[in-house]
This record gives C-alpha cells, structure tokens and sequence, in this order.
C-alpha cells in the first residue's frame, strides 16, 4: 500500500502562485510514477500532468502546459506542483496520483494504483 497526502492548496487570485505537495508513505517511492488530476464540481476528473519515477521525464495537459511545473524530490518521498498564471478555471480538487506501470498511459486515471484524498484550489477572478 501506498498512502499519499496533498497538501497547499487554498484561495489565490487570478494571476498569482500555488505550491501543492503530495507526500507519499508505505511502500518504495521510486518504484512508482506519479501524476496529478483535477475535478471541478460536475466535471469528470481530467489530467493536469504526470513525472516518471527518475524525474526525468514529465507530461502536461495542453491548458497546464507553461504555467505548472512538476517535480519530485525522491528523498523526501514527496512530489510538488508549482502552478503560475492560475485562473479561475483552474479552480478544482487536485488530487496526486501513483501507478507502478503503464506510464506510456499518464493521462488514464484508471492505471493509476493509489490517490490522496485531495486538496481545494480556488482561483478567484
């Protein structure tokens, strides 16, 4: 088992930052890729970006691309989303993601193993 923990969201204005962290306990934490989703009330939960389990290679979805930044500090067993630029379509649970295999599929909520239990970011405009 793999317990994930969000952290840092919150209400910000358009325009401005948000750091979230996920923290990750249980098993080895490089055995496993990670991603980050969002939903927004009445939405489907949609990909916002994902890192593999060197850091090297990451993913983005097209409405993130340029203002959000993963990355992760596999000491610290911890990954992070930087989010610039934030607007009020941003606004959603974010929730972190791992999954063991299938990276080739980042964007597939459904090959990811474990999820943390979400953390609210409000982008007001």
């Amino acid at each position: 088992q793999v317990q994930l923990v969000e952290s840092g969201g919150g209400l910000v204005q358009a325009g401005g930052s948000l750091r979230l962290s996920c923290a990750a306990s249980g098993r080895t934490f490089t055995n496993y890729h990670m991603g980050w989703f969002r939903q927004a009330p009445g939405k489907e939960r949609e990909f916002v970006t994902a890192i593999n389990w060197t850091g090297v290679n990451t993913k983005y979805a097209d409405s993130v691309k340029g203002r959000f930044t993963i990355s992760r500090d596999n000491a610290k067993n911890t990954i992070y989303l930087q989010m610039n630029s934030l607007k009020p379509e941003d606004t959603a649970v974010y929730y972190c993601a791992a999954m063991d295999d299938y990276y080739s599929d980042y964007g597939n909520p459904r090959v990811y193993n474990y999820w943390g239990q979400g953390t609210q970011v409000t982008v007001s405009s």
